[in-house]
Order: C-alpha cells, then sequence, then structure tokens
C-alpha cells in the first residue's frame, strides 16, 4: 500500500483566491480529509504531513499539481482528481486559517474509514484459487494472490465482482543471496523466504455506506493482518481506499485481469 509524499517537497506557490470560503473548506475537509491529514490539518500519523497553518497559496499550488499529474502520488492524485478549483481554494484557506500543529500531536483516524468488516479468511489455501504472483524489488518482497469463489467465477464470466467478494495476498520476504539481492526461481519470481503479513480487500452488503464518497470504493473494505490473523493496529483503511479509488471500472482491483484468466 502507498504512502503521501511530504508537501513540504514541493515549493510551487500560486496566488491566493480571492473568493475562497473556508467554512465550505472546513466542511470538505472533516468529510474526506480528516481522513489522513485531520480535519483541523493535524495529521493522523508521522507519515501524513501536516497542512495546518500552511500558506493559502502553497496549498492551493499542491492540490492543483497532484489533480493535473504535474505532481505523482497516488493517493492525493485520485482525490485532488475529484476536487474542482473553488473546491481547492476553499481548502486552502481552511487550513491556512488553522494553528499550526504542536509538536508530537496526531489527529484520530476517522472511525468510519478506519473500521473495516475484513475478517482473516480461514482456511482460504483450500477454497480460494491462487491467481498472480508479484516480485516486489523495492521491498524485496514476493505476493501470493488469492481469490474466493465468488470473486473468481465473476472474473471469468467478464462480469464486476459482486458482494461476498473476497481477494487476499500473502506477503513474503523474498530468499536473498550472498549480495542481498532476491534469488529468482524458474518461474521468475523471487523464491519465498519468510511470511510477513496479509494483505485483503472483500466486499459486502452496506459495506461502503459510511466511507465519504470521494474515498467510497462501491462495497469493498480493506485490511491488513499480521502473522497471527489479527488486523494490525494503526492501519488507515482511507490510503487503500484512496489508492484504489480510480479503479472503478476494473471493481477497485489491480489484477482482476490476471484473475479473468485464473483456471
Amino acid at each position: 500500500m502507498k504512502r503521501l509524499l511530504a508537501l513540504s517537497a514541493m515549493i510551487v506557490v500560486t496566488p491566493l483566491s480571492q473568493a475562497a470560503d473556508a467554512g465550505a473548506g472546513k466542511a470538505r475537509a472533516e468529510a474526506v480529509c480528516a481522513a489522513c491529514h485531520g480535519a483541523a490539518g493535524v495529521s493522523v500519523s508521522d507519515n501524513v504531513p501536516h497542512l495546518a497553518a500552511q500558506r493559502a497559496g502553497y496549498l492551493e499550488g499542491q492540490l492543483k499539481a497532484f489533480k493535473d499529474g504535474a505532481r505523482k502520488n497516488a493517493m492525493m492524485n485520485a482525490i485532488a482528481a475529484q476536487l474542482g478549483a473553488e473546491d481547492i481554494a476553499n481548502l486552502a484557506a481552511h487550513f491556512a486559517g488553522q494553528p499550526g500543529a504542536v509538536a508530537g500531536a496526531k489527529s484520530a483516524l476517522l472511525p468510519q474509514v478506519a473500521k473495516s468488516n475484513v475478517a482473516f479468511p480461514e482456511g482460504y489455501q483450500g477454497s480460494f484459487t491462487k491467481y498472480h504472483t508479484i516480485n516486489f524489488p523495492a521491498t524485496k518482497q514476493v505476493r501470493y494472490y488469492y481469490a474466493n469463489k465468488a470473486a473468481a467465477q465473476a472474473a471469468r464470466e467478464g462480469k464486476p465482482l459482486p458482494d461476498g467478494s473476497y481477494l487476499f495476498a500473502e506477503v513474503h520476504a523474498a530468499k536473498l543471496d550472498a549480495d542481498s539481492k532476491p534469488i529468482v526461481g524458474g518461474d521468475g519470481f523471487f523464491v519465498a523466504d519468510k511470511p510477513l503479513f496479509f494483505t485483503a480487500m472483500a466486499r459486502g452488503p452496506g459495506w461502503g455506506t459510511e466511507i465519504p464518497q470521494m474515498l467510497r470504493n462501491e462495497n469493498w473494505n480493506y485490511a491488513i493482518f499480521t502473522l497471527d490473523k489479527k488486523p494490525r493496529p494503526g492501519v488507515n483503511q482511507a490510503e487503500c481506499l484512496a489508492c484504489h479509488k480510480p479503479l472503478d471500472n476494473v471493481s477497485y482491483t489491480f489484477t482482476l485481469k490476471e484473475l479473468s484468466q485464473a483456471k
């Protein structure tokens, strides 16, 4: 899952919009931006930049750069693409008007976004179809992808994945050679060493109802599980939702093509 880049890394600044409505920006921030940046611009984690007290022109410039793709970040590109010029100006005015974050301060995760209905799929190895493998060179990992019957059948039939679908991935550290490089097997994939964690996405009736529309992936929810099959603490589902948001035409999944070809 991808992390937000620090806004301070960019220097693009645009003039402050004269007609900005900070009140409207506050409402938008509370509904969506709060999931990562906090309603008042104090972020929910160390991996997300604070926006409180940043200059409005600076914030407008960054949001416009995310919107038109000049600045690359999967999550912010997906969110900014849904904002109009007025929204951007309003948000910039709102965050610029907030007091700066106190050292070490963090906002709480949005409850309706942090909550996930995804449970660990006990017995998945016997009931799910293993349909794909991906190497992750940057993290020296290999991932094995599985799907339950509902998802696999719909994909083979060329239909959108329905409620009841479950996609699951085992994440393994790759076995390394003497030079600390991943060892590649005869199939072209890294040789798995030890399991690290599991990722999952599943959907059920009404699971997306409380999620803000700008983040909602129909009824999909997401989860990361530790090796003891427990949800990993502190996971912000908003990051998964934002990253998958642009994939509405492929059932919000990066691997629908591979799943449709699984036997």
